[in-house]
């Protein structure tokens, strides 16, 4: 990663269709202007992603984890316009989790670009529900309470990069557990669970503070009265994480759950698995066993119904058609909530602001389009993509 010295880039604002000319000096934004006419093609701070764990054939989660993988990981994920992203480590066993914080530190410590865009590490699960439907294609072997022991372990392999943690609420030692997190600087945030409204109440007492993939890891049937959503979608202290990809989610399920938790606290993830970006075809995968990766994006378990998500294949850009002609959304609020929303996350990151890190994505939609088109990515200044 080399950033020139100085450039200007061109586009329009998504949020007013305006022409609008970024100018940046070394790694940041040093000046923006507003233009007649501008570019044909978009322009906005790089997508943020706290939910990643691969892409492109790159596994954050397999058996065991190198610095080349994580640093493949990284340029694939610039093809697709994310600039900073929380790579995401699923339940294990402890040794292969510390293992794989081990490496993540060290791909940071040896490859600029890796340190500019990992910006932490979000550590899902073990502490979930251990029972079928919630905890989605998680090893029910290494389901585990929460231990702040083992967290204290965690963050040393990592050297502080664990700054996001999925937990469900339900285990006793849940709010103890969250506490501890929270003083020691980690976003906690409530998944793959089906806890009941007091315990999800006593987690954000405690600190928690998010929701993740709001709508996934769940039972497929729920009572209509009380379950686990709508808690997290009436108390206003949480920010729900939704996953976007027209699969996840139904229209209307999304629709209403952003118009519940309001544009201010909802923010998009892609969750993407190995198998993302892969071509259309059945795949023999280390978690979830046989599964099928459709032509549109759909993964599914190969179990001979093809109604079962096995995780998540499409990248962020697949959520702006998503919001935009589905949930109803404008442009420039769908582009903050995968910019500036996730961003808030993670210490502000995501804005187009003079003084900020020129991190910046160029991307090409007609407003029908299947899947926009990245027409070019910045990392600190630097032409990347």
């Amino acid at each position: 990663m080399s950033a020139v010295s100085s450039q200007r880039i061109l586009g329009r604002d998504p949020s007013t269709g305006r022409g609008i000319a970024v100018t940046t000096e070394g790694e940041l934004i040093k000046a923006i202007d507003f233009l007649e006419h501008g570019e044909n093609q978009w322009l906005s701070a790089g997508f943020i992603d706290l939910q990643v764990n691969g892409y492109a054939g790159h596994d954050l989660n397999g058996l065991t984890l190198d610095v080349a993988t994580v640093q493949a990981l990284c340029q694939a994920m610039l093809k697709v316009g994310v600039t900073t992203f929380l790579p995401t480590l699923v339940t294990a066993p402890e040794a292969r989790l510390v293992a794989a914080l081990r490496t993540i530190r060290e791909a940071c410590t040896q490859h600029p670009d890796v340190a500019a865009m990992v910006a932490g590490i979000h550590v899902e699960g073990p502490h979930i529900a251990p029972e079928d439907g919630p905890r989605g294609a998680h090893s029910a072997a290494d389901v585990r309470a929460p231990s702040t022991a083992e967290f204290d372990r965690w963050q040393q392999a990592a050297g502080g990069l664990v700054k996001l943690v999925t937990l469900s609420p339900h285990w006793p030692e849940a709010p103890t557990y969250i506490r501890h997190l929270v003083k020691a600087g980690v976003t906690v945030s409530l998944g793959h669970t089906s806890a009941d409204a007091a315990q999800i109440a006593a987690a954000v007492d405690a600190g928690a503070t998010l929701s993740t993939h709001l709508g996934n890891g769940s039972h497929a049937m729920l009572n209509r009265r009380h379950n686990h959503l709508w808690p997290q979608l009436a108390d206003d202290r949480l920010t729900a994480m939704f996953i976007a990809d027209g699969h996840h989610l139904t229209p209307a399920q999304l629709k209403a759950m952003i118009r519940a938790k309001g544009l201010g606290r909802s923010l998009v993830v892609s969750d993407t698995v190995t198998l993302g970006g892969l071509p259309a075809g059945k795949y023999q995968t280390p978690i979830g066993g046989k599964v099928e990766l459709r032509a549109d994006g759909f993964l599914a378990i190969d179990d001979g119904t093809g109604n079962y998500l096995a995780g998540a294949a499409l990248p962020m850009t697949a959520a702006i058609p998503v919001l935009v002609n589905q949930v109803g959304l404008t442009l420039g609020e769908a582009v903050a909530l995968m910019a500036a929303a996730p961003g808030r996350i993670v210490g502000g990151r995501g804005v187009l602001a003079i003084g900020q890190p020129a991190d910046l994505v160029a991307f090409r939609w007609d407003g029908s389009s299947a899947r926009p088109e990245v027409a070019g990515v910045w990392l600190r200044g630097g032409s990347v993509a």
